[in-house]
């Protein structure tokens, strides 16, 4: 039986970021997944805030052109543009990031299993024991610590009797190419709560990739559905008319912000699996960069020194009440069913007063917060030297 210090399950953006620094870290790391190659079953439309791209080394080349522009649409298709003097978002080409993120895992000596299912962990003498299924095959490795980036309905939570999401949204969306530009590239955002009740709907132009969908509650709408008729309804805004799709993504999104209980003495979670998405505009990319880089440290010290007071360092009570307006956002959003509110909503928002919120809330940098004070507010310095 082969024995590692921490098997990852899940090669999401998170089980990679936390699995290469682990790697670097110098120790024996298992990366698990279903996939037979990332590139494939893409769930997430990758867009990178400005906080993220300044902090994290994201590759020039798996990244799209600069966005500055915003457009929201009311239910009636009335427009308010908004722009930023800086650079704010980039559209990952996430299939390429995950490629190059999987070779610096390799480089860092992290073991790859793809096409592997988790099966479930138990306990023998020679400690934590993983049961996995290789294709038809079956393989148990030991470990010492057990993370879970298996997404919003995680089955390693469930094993480490850790907390689950309980709330999340749907999305399902089109990656389209030969769209062309009207302007620089820009990112519209339409509110309408028959086409994606308690979320919205998009269309992401970065000049080169148009990525066109649909979110909101499962309980409310049929996504399928409601992509095909929103895509129907935007010919007056975007010409599809020579528009070629190369793949369709979708998946669970959890919005009921990072759960409370997310690590124990045994593993932890990351990711989709923790809640790390912001409740209110369900952005998880820079929540999943923050968070895992934090259970690495964590990870690390808590191995290199057996001392279980580090694991209080990656506790969500220390998260969730900064998301409290967030979170109560999030639930009045949901309740929202009614396209005449949302349009009285929109010409709201024309006021001064109210567009500076909206400046803030698609602009601002308070995604998720940093996890550096974090470390230092529980005397939980944690260095990435190795084990001695």
């Amino acid at each position: 039986m082969k024995h590692y210090d921490v098997v990852i399950i899940g090669a999401g953006l998170a089980g990679l970021q936390c699995a290469r620094l682990l790697g670097d870290n110098g120790l024996k790391v298992l990366l698990v997944d279903r996939k037979d190659s990332l590139q494939t079953s893409i769930h997430t439309t990758g867009i990178f805030v400005r906080r993220t791209l300044e902090d994290f080394d994201i590759p020039a080349h798996c990244l799209g052109p600069v966005i500055r522009d915003v457009t929201l649409f009311s239910p009636g298709r009335r427009s308010m543009d908004l722009r930023s003097s800086e650079d704010e978002f980039r559209i990952g080409r996430m299939g390429r990031l995950y490629a190059h993120y999987l070779e610096e895992c390799l480089r860092a000596g992290v073991d790859w299993l793809p096409r592997t299912r988790y099966v479930g962990r138990s306990h023998s003498a020679s400690g934590m024991e993983i049961r996995l299924e290789v294709g038809r095959n079956s393989r148990v490795v030991s470990t010492r610590y057990l993370v879970g980036s298996d997404g919003a309905k995680s089955r390693v939570a469930l094993d480490l009797d850790l907390d689950l999401n309980q709330e999340w949204i749907v999305g399902v969306e089109d990656v389209v190419e030969n769209v062309p530009s009207q302007g620089p590239p820009r990112l519209l955002c339409f509110l309408d709560p028959k086409i994606a009740p308690g979320y919205l709907a998009w269309v992401a132009n970065d000049g080169e990739e148009t990525h066109i969908g649909v979110g909101g509650y499962a309980s409310m709408f049929d996504p399928v559905s409601a992509l095909k008729q929103f895509r129907s309804g935007l010919h007056e805004i975007v010409d599809l008319s020579k528009a070629r799709d190369l793949e369709r993504r979708g998946g669970r999104i959890p919005v009921g912000g990072v759960l409370r209980r997310i690590a124990n003495v045994e593993g932890l979670l990351i990711g989709d699996a923790a809640g790390a998405v912001s409740p209110l505009t369900a952005g998880g990319l820079d929540p999943c960069m923050r968070l895992s880089t934090l259970a690495a440290r964590v990870i690390s010290e808590y191995l290199n020194t057996g001392d279980a007071t580090v694991l209080q360092g990656y506790s969500g009570e220390l998260f969730r009440a900064r998301f409290t307006s967030r979170l109560w956002m999030r639930r009045l959003i949901s309740t929202v069913r009614e396209p005449l509110l949302l349009e009285l909503g929109c010409a709201a928002m024309r006021l001064p007063l109210f567009k500076s919120l909206a400046h803030q809330v698609f602009f601002g940098r308070g995604s998720f917060p940093d996890t550096e004070p974090t470390l230092r507010e529980q005397n939980a310095a944690c260095t990435f030297a190795g084990p001695q």
